[in-house]
């Protein structure tokens, strides 16, 4: 074979590549032919009732989010103390909270501060541990003991812990503090999946072969390395994002989190509705009810996602 038709053989490969990253012979149709990872894990996740339902969900969630005023036409800081502990009324079919706040409202607008704060959290994650695991797995080396052990130094703080230490130094808790406080200490995980996964694709053939075209290391990392070692990073983000709203609700409970006097959230409702649970259980069961069903949903979204970017997983 002469060089030119070489180069030209070697160029539709790393295009073919591109288009098609970590290319899989598993096929979840045998009507369909066989496409790449991302391809395969969608005609996988469309057939799959838990990822249509926790989709669904989490729809809703944004949406609630983004517009509270759809759905709740109270003022939910607006409080009147003859209402404390009312029950279910025409437009209040939650009731007042000891404060006598609707509950109802409250639930809703709670919606905006835990989404905001899990989403938030999770891109700064996802950007700061994927970059310096990146960059760690590809070029190795010193720079790889070094970011390793800076990983290793956050990584040995817990989430919570880290968390509840360094809000004591912010006098104003908005959720941005709140989602960088989280962030701080998420991020070591991240990082450690990317690297892994950056190693297992960086010495792949279709790298060697960019290599060969005269493609830069940069380049490589951008363009070949990194859409091929995403996915395990994608499962993770999922499920971190749940975690973070978990996080952001605990550290509300614990009155360390968002300013409960300029911000709604279901972990400062929860908070006070401890104060009444034997007579007025019901105050406290919707915020709990919402966490728990916002929480799940990501984590149900998660598993269905790492099944679908799991060969084995389809094999099984």
């Amino acid at each position: 074979m002469s060089e030119t038709a070489l180069r030209a053989a070697q160029t539709r490969f790393v295009a073919d590549l591109e288009e098609t990253p970590l290319a899989t012979t598993d096929q979840v149709d045998e009507s369909t032919p066989p496409g790449g990872l991302w391809l395969e894990a969608w005609r996988t996740l469309r057939r799959r009732p838990l990822f249509i339902i926790s989709s669904v969900i989490i729809l809703f969630l944004i949406v609630l989010a983004l517009f509270p005023g759809l759905f709740a036409t109270q003022d939910p800081t607006h409080c009147e103390l003859q209402n404390s502990l009312l029950g279910s009324t025409s437009g209040h079919p939650f009731g007042f909270d000891v404060q006598g706040c609707d509950i109802y409202s409250r639930v809703v607008y709670g919606a905006r501060a835990s989404v905001s704060v899990g989403v938030l959290s999770t891109a700064i994650t996802v950007l700061v541990g994927g970059v310096i695991g990146a960059l760690a797995g590809f070029y190795g080396g010193w720079l790889d003991a070094v970011l390793a052990r800076l990983t290793d130094i956050f990584f040995s703080v817990p989430l919570l812990l880290g968390a509840i230490t360094c809000m004591q130094a912010f006098p104003d808790k908005t959720v941005w503090v709140v989602a960088l406080v989280l962030a701080v200490f998420g991020w070591p995980q991240v990082a450690r999946i990317m690297r892994g996964s950056v190693l297992s694709v960086r010495n792949a053939e279709y790298v060697t072969a960019a290599t060969a075209l005269g493609a830069s290391r940069a380049k490589n990392l951008l363009r070949h390395v990194l859409p091929n070692a995403i996915a395990p990073v994608i499962v993770i983000a999922t499920v971190s994002l749940g975690a973070f709203i978990g996080a952001e609700a605990t550290l509300s409970f614990l009155g360390i989190g968002l300013n409960p006097a300029t911000t709604v959230s279901w972990g400062g409702d929860i908070n006070q509705a401890q104060n009444v649970l034997r007579s007025n259980p019901s105050v406290l069961l919707y915020p709990a009810a919402a966490l728990s069903l916002t929480v799940l949903s990501f984590i149900m979204l998660g598993d269905a996602v790492r099944e679908a970017l799991d060969p084995k997983s389809r094999k099984r």
